[in-house]
């Protein structure tokens, strides 16, 4: 598989000495093998590791505290009129 990446690559760039765009086909391609290829610095799907689920959980988490935050910053003085009102409605 990695032999045939290689020599499509080449004949990629070979042909950009035609017309350039197939040089920018053979760029995409060798930074595509480079990013999610064997050891490219993607994320291992089933590895051994559970990092990367771990730091999907976490984003999710932060983004929810900070949703969170913000509403309830916005809505805090319009729940403590609610509050007095209803205070006042049963004193």
């Amino acid at each position: 598989m990695f032999v045939l990446l290689l020599v499509l690559i080449m004949v990629l760039f070979g042909f950009g000495f035609l017309n350039p765009i197939w040089w920018v086909a053979a760029a995409v391609l060798v930074f595509g093998a480079i990013r999610y290829g064997r050891g490219g610095g993607g994320r291992s799907r089933g590895g051994g590791s559970d990092f990367g689920e771990y730091q999907d959980y976490r984003d999710r988490r932060e983004r929810q505290d900070r949703w969170d935050r913000r509403y309830s910053r916005q809505h805090r003085a319009r729940w403590n009129r609610e509050d007095r009102r209803d205070r006042e409605r049963r004193g």
